[in-house]
């Protein structure tokens, strides 16, 4: 893992960020109206600020119709809207060249990475060639990958499939390895901007040095897009994939970004219906929330917080931390988590720990995550941050896991 930046950690990081966090909180309905429960899960979805709210009203109250299928004043407005939020996407995303990208709303991560899967990969590759598949990731950037494989197969063209190599002390992708096993023939890579389980920033950019220049990089960007600024600038990669619901929009929403320089055009197959046009109406929004608030700064935030917990739980002999061991400790030498901390107790099932924690107000995950067959076989307790959280949630949920020792 990559030197942590010095300045996103640490109890001076908290106090300078303490009052902006406190604003930002109360923006949050749904959060402020329940002040005794903490919501530790926003890695499966974020809570929505009341501008997001506000924009879902709006729209539903002066504009809404069909995209593309009007010429009355309603419908105008929402297709300049579709049109409008494609454009802020790309800006998002600091595209540098927006004028050759896409962009293609959908419901969410798993149908953009499947439309990619279906309507694109397909024209990409032919018999002989291989693409790498991370098999310890989220099953929706794994499952779309085989599916095209036996798609391919079924019209005679056969691919190889590679697996992803991964540091088995941290978690995060092993470019010397992967170095190793891609070659002439490797000519799609998908990979995790941020793991849903370990946490970690996958160092994106070590793939295209060991890759070549020449291959695509598909990034599942569902726990950076928010939460962490992302720059398709410096990310040289050729699509970008996330949902709107984990990045403060409505559930139901998400976006395809592709680079439309390495293969063939991405234009996805089959006859466009009916788009989820509050959806996208609500990502606009959420994007230009964040881009006010800072996406630097949530990460500074949330990063401050999860180095908290890990911080605090290292020293609590019956937790097992799933991820790299080396950076637990809040001064840690090494890259620190993205807001996630997944953990284990060593002698409570983490189902009854899940309902444990909700009785004293904690709101988590407690399952496998939806991981790959590669990734985790027993089930874990998952913490998921935001820039709603609080340090006071932190050192409250500490004291009632150091209660069940």
């Amino acid at each position: 893992m990559t030197a942590p930046r010095t300045d996103i950690q640490g109890p001076a990081l908290i106090e300078e960020l303490g009052e902006w966090q406190r604003t930002l909180r109360a923006q949050f309905p749904i959060v402020t109206a329940h002040p005794e429960l903490a919501y530790l899960d926003s890695a499966a979805t974020a809570q929505k600020p009341q501008a997001v709210l506000d924009a879902v009203h709006t729209y539903l109250t002066t504009t809404n119709a069909n995209a593309g299928r009007g010429t009355y004043p309603w419908a105008n407005r929402t297709t300049t809207l579709i049109e409008q939020a494609r454009d802020r996407v790309k800006g998002f995303l600091d595209d540098p060249a927006p004028e050759r990208s896409a962009v293609h709303f959908t419901s969410g991560t798993t149908e953009g990475l499947r439309t990619i899967a279906r309507d694109w990969l397909p024209d990409l590759l032919a018999d002989g060639d291989e693409i790498v598949v991370p098999v310890a990731d989220h099953e929706a950037n794994i499952a779309p990958w085989l599916e095209a494989q036996r798609q391919l197969a079924r019209q005679g063209v056969h691919i190889r499939v590679r697996p992803m190599p991964y540091q088995r002390s941290s978690g995060d992708y092993d470019h010397i390895a992967l170095a190793e096993l891609a070659g002439g023939r490797t000519r799609f890579v998908a990979a995790t901007h941020v793991h849903h389980v370990y946490g970690g920033d996958m160092n994106i950019h070590r793939i295209r040095r060991v890759v070549g220049p020449d291959a695509v990089i598909c990034l599942d960007a569902a726990q950076s897009i928010g939460h962490l600024p992302v720059s398709v600038a410096d990310l040289d990669v050729d699509f970008v994939v996330f949902s709107g619901h984990k990045a403060m929009a409505l559930p139901g929403t998400g976006a395809v970004w592709a680079r439309q320089t390495r293969g063939p055009e991405f234009t996805p197959g089959g006859w466009s219906g009916t788009p989820n046009t509050v959806g996208v109406a609500s990502l606009a929004t959420a994007l230009d929330w964040l881009d006010t608030v800072g996406a630097d700064r949530i990460e500074r935030w949330t990063v401050a917080l999860a180095a908290r917990l890990t911080d605090g739980l290292r020293h609590l002999d019956a937790y097992e931390i799933l991820g790299c061991r080396a950076s637990l400790a809040a001064d840690s030498s090494v890259q620190r988590r993205q807001g996630i901390v997944t953990f284990r107790h060593h002698a409570i099932d983490s189902s009854d720990l899940g309902f444990i924690l909700f009785s004293h107000g904690f709101m988590i995950r407690s399952d496998q995550h939806c991981q790959g067959r590669a990734g985790e076989r027993t089930g874990s307790v998952r913490v998921s941050l935001h820039v709603y959280n609080t340090v006071e949630e932190i050192d409250r949920l500490l004291g009632v896991l150091a209660t069940l020792g």
